[in-house]
């Protein structure tokens, strides 16, 4: 059973787990949000239904989420902690008939399943962030101060990541008192410790992105990135989306993921502009752009398949989502990551130090600053130097391979 609560940058991965661990002959049920009902069942993989029952594309809950300060308390506090007694009686009648259970580090309610069924279960870490790691520190959107502390050495930073802790500690109350109730120990640390399984952490990226630490937890593999990108989604558009990218010079590519796209602001309309200031034909990709931005020198989808349009663009501009920056960096062309909050500020400073690419914070994206670093990545030939090497290491990497591998080997027992 693989459970996972958040956008489809969290639902891919799993989708690619389940497809995978289906083929090598395992019975493969996928926990989530019952939005993703029928995109899961399409694929012929089992559904069961998890609280919260939200819809991940509703604007108001995306605008809430990506302040870029409180979003995080309010995911953890106001949109999952209040459903944890839900999420954890769904989870428990699934996965009662399973033998191994995978879980994303939102299920917040998967430890406590796990430690009541004495059930084996698998943590899915998507990004280097998440293991908020002294040694190798990341840019947090709540803290932005905490980054600062890096030069002062790894003993410091814990200190200063210490402080946060102990302030936040009170976030999760919610989960101890569950934990009183059902007879386990109170003694818990759901953000910072709990998500971890002691059986296997799967890291879900490439060492390219984040190099393992020796303060993340000893039970941790780093496969790679796992790839989901269905080739049938749209489909309709496959002919159009062909014929632009055959009639002249590759496009810059716009994306923002699958959930900032519904909370774009004024992120297309600057995005033309530059593009048109610097004489480029332009691919935007996202839900409300197909209407009213369309020439001969734009194309327009509400989806396509990143496999079939990274590979062909001159430089990609993107939100940073762990599987964009993936498929981005795979594709082997320069990025301009546009953070919208949670990991993606950490992402484009990890795309930066690893040289295939820049970071512009979002309130800085106006026409004249995403030109001019759109001229940089163009004009700056150690930009696509470094991202077709890297994008070549990384399409030499079988994380999906990996990942199932180590997940057989825990059903084993090994």
């Amino acid at each position: 059973m693989i459970a996972t609560i958040g956008s489809l940058g969290d639902l891919h991965p799993c989708l690619a787990l389940a497809l995978e661990l289906k083929r090598r002959g395992h019975c493969v049920t996928v926990a989530s949000t019952a939005y993703y009902r029928g995109k899961v069942k399409e694929l012929g993989v089992a559904f069961h239904a998890i609280r919260p029952n939200w819809d991940p594309t509703d604007r108001e809950l995306i605008r809430q989420c990506e302040d870029l300060k409180r979003g995080p308390e309010i995911l953890y506090r106001k949109l999952i902690l209040p459903h944890l007694r839900g999420t954890y009686e769904d989870l428990l009648a699934v996965a009662a008939a399973a033998d191994l259970m995978i879980a994303g580090e939102l299920v917040y309610a998967a430890p406590l399943v796990a430690e009541k069924l004495r059930l084996r279960w698998v943590s899915a870490i998507l990004s280097p962030f998440s293991f908020f790691s002294s040694c190798d520190p990341s840019v947090m959107v709540t803290v932005p101060w905490l980054i600062r502390l890096r030069r002062a050495g790894w003993r410091t930073y814990r200190a200063g990541l210490n402080v946060c802790r102990l302030a936040t500690r009170h976030w999760s109350n919610p989960v101890r008192r569950l934990r009183r109730e059902l007879g386990l120990s109170a003694n818990c640390d759901p953000v910072f410790r709990d998500k971890f399984s002691p059986d296997l952490v799967l890291a879900l990226f490439s060492h390219y992105l984040a190099q393992p630490q020796p303060d993340w937890p000893p039970q941790t593999q780093q496969p790679g990135f796992v790839y989901y990108d269905c080739q049938t989604a749209g489909r309709e558009h496959l002919a159009e989306l062909k014929a632009f990218l055959g009639a002249g010079d590759p496009p810059i590519v716009f994306t923002q993921g699958s959930t900032a796209v519904h909370h774009p602001g004024d992120f297309y309309e600057v995005s033309v502009e530059a593009s048109r200031r610097l004489g480029r034909r332009t691919v935007l990709l996202g839900a409300k752009t197909a209407s009213g931005m369309k020439s001969t020198e734009i194309l327009a989808l509400s989806y396509a398949a990143y496999s079939q349009v990274f590979p062909q663009a001159t430089v990609i501009v993107h939100q940073g989502g762990s599987g964009t920056t993936g498929q981005a960096l795979r594709a082997g062309r320069p990025t301009l990551i546009v953070p919208y909050g949670w990991d993606q500020p950490d992402n484009g400073a990890r795309v930066e130090r690893l040289g295939t690419g820049l970071c512009l914070a979002r309130s800085a994206y106006s026409v004249a600053a995403a030109a001019a670093a759109l001229e940089r990545l163009l004009k700056d030939a150690r930009f696509a130097t470094r991202a077709t090497e890297v994008g070549a290491r990384l399409r030499e990497e079988d994380g999906l391979t990996l990942a199932c591998d180590a997940i057989q080997a825990v059903l084993a027992g090994t």
